[in-house]
């Protein structure tokens, strides 16, 4: 869908959503502030977005970030990367969090809405293969607002939708001919773990419903002959140490519940970091990681992204937000 296609979808969606800003239910936590009073909720954001780093990032799958899988790149050869955003706060809180420098901490810089229109225009000059907003659920109206100045604008490259999963269903249809590419998490099908890790008992209630409208809206991952997707939905998920059976149950919901075309990324990376409890505050088994891949490859997934390892030393791996360059680890 070209730019100009956009601006419709866009307005439609920001006349349904501004009245949440009186009384916020974006997410299933449904806090109900006043964010445009200055009331804050969970995810400890007001009505402005918070951002944390705009960057060309060059670790996400290939057919984001581009990389070996990816014909792609620039002359000095290296790949153009993903035009990552990455906002501040979180509605999903989990304990072990990467990000948390982000999701607890908010680190950040609050930007207008013109602001964020200019980073995203900066980023498509820059090079980049799309707009990644990265945990997007909670700023969705600063991100459609910004849009609404961008599009008009230029922007035309494609829109990843970059969540934890944590979502209202109704809330993505309303995206449906906006975002080009879908990434969304699927982290649990227990209400056991998902209620110890992230407070979410009610997490895969929501996150299958809302992931399985991505996938009518986005059922195919499309890719260009450059390697690079165009359109369409890749769904990670993260093994985690001791969860290995959950995780064989998310893929067969998966497997039986969304279009075959999809694409699934399965992530080794975890690392304990924040407040990780002490039956995760370990390195993620190589068995525990081959056991997920193997049932994956079983179900015959058309396109799986699998990552190396485990890492033996994840730590060295997990992004320093308080620097300029979060992901340059020398």
């Amino acid at each position: 869908m070209t730019g100009n296609e956009k601006i419709r979808p866009i307005e439609r969606a920001i006349e349904a959503l501004s009245p949440q800003e009186a009384a916020c239910r974006l997410c299933p936590r449904r806090c109900g502030v006043d964010r445009a009073g200055g009331e804050i909720g969970v995810c400890r954001s007001g009505r402005s977005a918070r951002v944390s780093h705009s960057l060309l990032h060059f670790g996400e799958e290939p057919v984001l970030s581009g990389g070996k899988d990816s014909a792609r790149t620039k002359p000095d050869g290296r790949a153009d990367g993903s035009g990552t955003i990455f906002f501040s706060g979180c509605n999903l809180k989990c304990l072990f969090c990467q990000n948390y420098q982000l999701s607890w901490q908010n680190e950040g810089s609050v930007l207008a809405d013109e602001e964020l229109a200019g980073r995203m225009l900066d980023l498509q000059e820059a090079g980049a293969l799309n707009i990644n907003f990265v945990s997007p659920t909670h700023v969705i109206l600063p991100i459609l607002r910004a849009l609404r100045i961008a599009v008009p604008r230029g922007l035309e490259i494609p829109l990843v939708y970059n969540s934890n999963g944590y979502e209202n269903a109704g809330i993505i249809g309303l995206l449906d001919g906006i975002i080009d590419i879908y990434l969304p998490d699927i982290k649990y099908a227990s209400p056991r773990a998902s209620l110890k890790y992230s407070n979410a008992a009610d997490y895969f209630e929501h996150a299958g419903p809302a992931v399985r409208e991505m996938s009518l809206q986005q059922p195919v991952l499309s890719i260009d002959g450059a390697g690079v997707a165009r359109k369409g939905l890749i769904v990670r998920h993260l093994v985690m140490p001791g969860l290995s059976g959950d995780s064989l149950e998310i893929l067969n919901w998966i497997s039986a519940h969304l279009s075959p075309c999809i694409g699934l990324s399965l992530m080794s990376q975890y690392h304990p970091c924040h407040e990780a409890p002490e039956e995760i505050r370990r390195p993620l088994e190589s068995a525990e990681y081959a056991r997920v891949r193997e049932c994956a490859v079983e179900l015959g997934f058309e396109t799986i992204f699998i990552q190396p390892g485990p890492f033996p030393d994840g730590g060295r791996l997990v992004p320093d937000f308080c620097r300029k360059e979060p992901f340059r680890w020398d």
